[in-house]
């Protein structure tokens, strides 16, 4: 397996750290459009691991252009794409990789685009529309585009299948819940505002109208944040506010698993709440760059763009963070034995521990994770697939299994937890 990693930034540079420990693969290629960012993601890996053979190169790439992102795979044979950069860049990525006959994976899905009329009730392009009507294009090349295969979408995904095939004989709702006491300071210790993912990307998914799925009704839309719940999360995290965001989990599982509601809640805060609304409220939410007058003359900037560029970049706050992150789904519905059951699948990463043992803060660190153990399923033949598939379409085992086994036993050691918790009534 040769692997073109597309974007070396935080959880690109994750990526590299954690498949650095395995032997699945014989080249990964780090790409950036700023090469010198790509070469600092592999000095780090031959710095932690020793000279590396060759299994590590740096390369420049322009994410933007599906020609560059061709010839670079081209140029190193690459057997998979792995797509590590913002979602606006997902077509490009996707093209490119199917022009270069090579198999693709993202962490992200292409992006929405609300109902002209009435967005917060209607919806217009969804989350991987776009990939998924491209899927006949994937499956006559017989190459595999497995979309969604990060934490969240990604993980919880797997746990979705897992909770179909081995927990429930029928699901009321399938819940992604996501919620952390991670707190950022600054050099005198003072809590900041640092968010601990692309901000570019959290704008996108909590401005957004979210998107709902119910049995009879499909998808629809409700406006931003709405239906706030109090969830309780594991590990010393506790009860956070979660609410309604715009995610992929929602328009994937639906497609390969039963279930009567599927939704996803984010554990966001009031201050993050609020920060959001004022962005939105100024217009600097916005895409479409605005003239702006500069000592060098006037120049065209998105205001995201600028929002994304003037706060810390998530992949440097790790050594100022602390605390947790859990990502998990809720599931609610009939058990096997034809009881109500209620359970809540889930995976918690500490920042501590995450820096000390791959200079990764915990939240990209968990992120890149998974593609991780997918490729080295794929490499091993244990998944395998055509066209255009999300995490849902394969069996759920083998990945948990191998998530939890022990590193000396040839695993990545990292426990998932499964929570029974009293189920309400049955509406």
């Amino acid at each position: 397996m040769r692997i073109l990693l597309v974007g070396a930034g935080g959880v690109g540079d994750a990526f590299a750290k954690i498949i650095a420990r395995r032997d699945f693969f014989e080249l990964v290629v780090v790409s950036d459009y700023d090469q010198g960012r790509a070469e600092r993601t592999v000095a780090a890996v031959e710095q932690r691991h020793g000279p590396q053979g060759g299994r590590f190169l740096a390369a420049r790439i322009d994410a933007s252009d599906p020609e560059s992102v061709a010839a670079v795979a081209r140029e190193h044979g690459a057997t998979h794409v792995m797509n590590a950069v913002e979602p606006k860049f997902v077509p490009t990525i996707f093209q490119g990789a199917l022009q270069a006959g090579a198999d693709y994976l993202d962490m992200a899905m292409s992006l929405s685009e609300p109902h002209p009329t009435d967005p917060t009730s209607e919806t217009g392009v969804k989350l991987g529309d776009d990939q998924f009507a491209q899927a006949p294009d994937w499956q006559q090349a017989g190459r595999l585009a497995l979309v969604g295969m990060g934490v969240e979408p990604g993980l919880s995904d797997v746990f979705a299948r897992y909770a179909a095939d081995h927990l429930f004989s029928e699901i009321d709702e399938l819940g992604t819940r996501d919620g952390a006491n991670l707190v950022v300071r600054d050099e005198a210790g003072n809590e900041i505002f640092a968010p601990s993912f692309s901000i570019w990307t959290t704008i996108e998914e909590c401005l957004n109208p979210p998107v709902i799925w119910e049995e009879g009704a499909g998808w629809f839309t409700t406006p931003p944040f709405s239906e706030p719940e109090v969830f309780h999360f594991p590990e010393g995290i506790g009860p956070v506010e979660c609410v309604n965001v715009e995610h992929e989990e929602v328009l994937l599982m639906p497609r390969w698993v039963d279930a009567k509601r599927v939704t996803f809640k984010y554990g966001l805060g009031e201050e993050f709440i609020g920060v959001l609304k004022t962005l939105h409220l100024l217009g600097l939410d916005s895409t479409t760059p605005i003239r702006v007058r500069s000592a060098d003359g006037p120049v065209e900037v998105a205001p995201r763009d600028l929002v994304a560029a003037a706060l810390p970049d998530p992949a440097t706050i790790g050594p100022r963070m602390t605390g947790k992150t859990c990502a998990g789904l809720w599931v609610t519905g009939l058990g096997t034995d034809g009881a109500p059951r209620e359970v809540y699948l889930y995976h918690v990463s500490d920042n501590e521990w995450t820096m000390a043992e791959y200079d990764a803060q915990c939240v990209v660190w968990q992120t890149a994770l998974n593609p991780v153990i997918a490729l080295e399923l794929l490499a091993a033949g244990t998944w395998s697939g055509t066209g255009v598939l999300g995490p849902e379409a394969f069996d759920a085992e083998p990945f948990l299994e191998l998530m939890a086994r022990p590193e000396a036993e040839g695993g990545y050691g990292q426990a998932w937890g499964l929570e029974e918790r009293e189920p309400a009534a049955r509406s």
